[in-house]
């Protein structure tokens, strides 16, 4: 399991759709399995579920995104999972930290838009 967690400020609907454009674009085989939004107020919650095939450990890898934001106050937090065919320890964990490293990538360069 790998996690990648950041605070920012952003508009939170630009973010999200860049997010899911990027990953979905960032593979071939990524898919979009299923989401779930939530609004109280003035602070709303998104969460993204994306699956990919991982050829390195010849398996699909998982990644959860969850954004949650006040105004233009953002949190991320992002973990992947099934990236080992081990039974009861993992041995290959390539897959979930391309799979991260991809969604890492997607916010460097929207804190990089962001500051220009």
């Amino acid at each position: 399991m790998a996690r990648y967690e950041h605070h920012f400020t952003g508009d939170f609907d630009s973010v999200l759709e860049h997010l899911h454009d990027g990953i979905l674009e960032g593979s071939t085989s990524a898919s979009y399995e299923d989401g779930s939004d939530y609004a109280a107020g003035d602070v709303r919650c998104a969460v993204r579920v994306y699956e990919r095939f991982s050829y390195t450990g010849n398996n699909r890898v998982s990644l959860n995104l969850t954004l949650v934001g006040q105004g233009k106050e953002l949190f991320l937090s992002a973990i992947t999972s099934g990236g080992s065919q081990a039974v009861f320890f993992k041995l290959n964990t390539f897959g979930e930290e391309a799979f991260l490293d991809k969604l890492v990538e997607l916010m460097e360069e929207l804190c990089n838009g962001l500051s220009e």
